[in-house]
């Protein structure tokens, strides 16, 4: 019984009552009110709205975009928080800040900074439009608008797991006729793996409901560039209160069944690693 007590912090009745009492009035009731709006509706006119064209396109969109910046953001945000753990050069605070801007910025500024460079006429884009690389006003410029958002989710879980990675593994792996791929493959990726999925996921999650660094660069063509935050806003401007419920009930619940997937998979590559 002592041990059992012993495990438990003290006030722990009132903490966990505060905390749940916080989670079910800012989460529960909010998302609640959603599927009590939704069940309003007739179910002939909810699979209609839900399975249009245009919502089926906002949909495919939005995932897909979103998956692609949380791809990017493992590969790229894994190479930052690197040269920030392990190398030393001027200005690496300053890096090392920037990293946080995402944060910080407005997303509307960052919307309004992407559409600026990449647009046909912009700095990047007047020479990328001639190679045929259209950012602005398509669906590679969500990616980067997405990329640009969610890095700083993966640079911050994965940096302090870095830090507690000793170089010495790395010499050992070395001297023992190990090359850079194979010590990273082989020492790196293990140590860091569920960081890196938790910062991903994370990002993933971000690139599902952004919205303000979107609108922008996307151009918001119907069927190619329009995501669904952006058509549930124009459900909610044409004052359909039901069809914009509905849309927003079918993307909350598909993007709970995939980020639940996808902590199930990191938790389990964790126990793993942990037995191992």
């Amino acid at each position: 019984m002592s041990a059992s007590r012993s495990r438990v912090l003290p006030g722990f009745g009132l903490s966990l009552g505060f905390t749940l009492a916080y989670m079910t009035l800012l989460v529960l009731i909010p998302l609640s009110t959603i599927v009590l709006r939704t069940a309003t509706i007739s179910p002939s006119d909810f699979w209609n709205t839900i399975s249009s064209p245009r919502a089926l396109a906002a949909f495919r969109l939005s995932f897909f975009t979103a998956l692609a910046a949380a791809l990017l953001n493992g590969v790229f945000g894994v190479l930052v928080a690197w040269v920030l753990v392990r190398d030393r050069f001027p200005g690496k605070r300053l890096l090392d800040g920037l990293v946080d801007l995402p944060f910080a910025l407005p997303t509307a500024v960052a919307g309004i900074a992407l559409t600026t460079l990449y647009s046909p006429d912009g700095w990047l884009g007047r020479f990328l439009e001639p190679m045929g690389i259209k950012v602005a006003y398509a669906p590679l410029g969500i990616v980067v608008a997405l990329t640009f958002v969610g890095l700083p989710f993966v640079v911050r879980t994965v940096q302090p797991v870095l830090e507690n990675v000793e170089g010495s593994m790395e010499e050992a792996a070395a001297s023992l006729g190990a090359g850079r791929l194979a010590t990273i493959r082989r020492v790196v990726l293990p140590e860091i793996r569920p960081a890196l999925l938790t910062g991903m996921t994370l990002a993933f999650a971000r690139g599902l409901g952004e919205y303000g660094s979107i609108v922008f660069i996307s151009g918001n063509m119907p069927m190619k560039t329009e995501i669904t935050p952006l058509l549930i806003m124009i459900q909610l401007e044409q004052f359909d209160y039901a069809g914009a419920t509905a849309l927003a009930l079918v993307f909350l619940i598909a993007s709970f069944v995939l980020l639940f997937v996808i902590n199930s998979l990191i938790a389990k590559g964790s126990l793993r690693i942990s037995r191992s």
